[in-house]
């Protein structure tokens, strides 16, 4: 096995919440929605209104740090999309998705993520994660 292999992995997180799932699968792939529901995030820089596959943008995020970023895939039917980020030497890459939640208390949509990349930043960056998804399903 490859150190590089014990020092990067994956981790999964969702959020459910009221609002529906077009909604919430509008708010995800319209970067100009981004900010409104990621607080991390302060500005976006993207060529066209919805994600599409093959294209690049830049992100600002807190403390000015700024990240590039390319749509690896899109898949309107399945409600999933997926990019990676790099900022400097670091690179992550995320896997979302929108489904409709398990019936009973919880909600009406459920938004999934899985972060991929070395297991410091996955885990830092998983609590923010894990609000943003939190309003991304909600009315933030």
């Amino acid at each position: 096995m490859r150190v590089g292999a014990l020092l990067s992995g994956a981790l999964r997180l969702s959020a459910s919440g009221p609002l529906p799932v077009d909604e919430v699968w509008d708010r995800f792939t319209r970067p100009a929605r981004w900010v409104g529901w990621a607080p991390h995030l302060r500005e976006v820089h993207y060529p066209g209104p919805v994600v599409t596959s093959g294209s690049t943008g830049r992100v600002r995020g807190v403390f000015g740090v700024v990240a590039w970023f390319h749509i690896d895939d899109v898949d309107e039917a399945a409600r999933t999309w997926s990019w990676t980020v790099r900022s400097g030497p670091l690179r992550l890459s995320f896997e979302h998705g929108v489904d409709a939640a398990a019936p009973g208390p919880g909600g009406v949509s459920r938004a999934s993520l899985v972060i991929h990349g070395p297991w410091p930043v996955v885990l830092g960056y998983a609590p923010i994660a894990r609000l943003a998804l939190g309003r991304l399903v909600r009315d933030s």
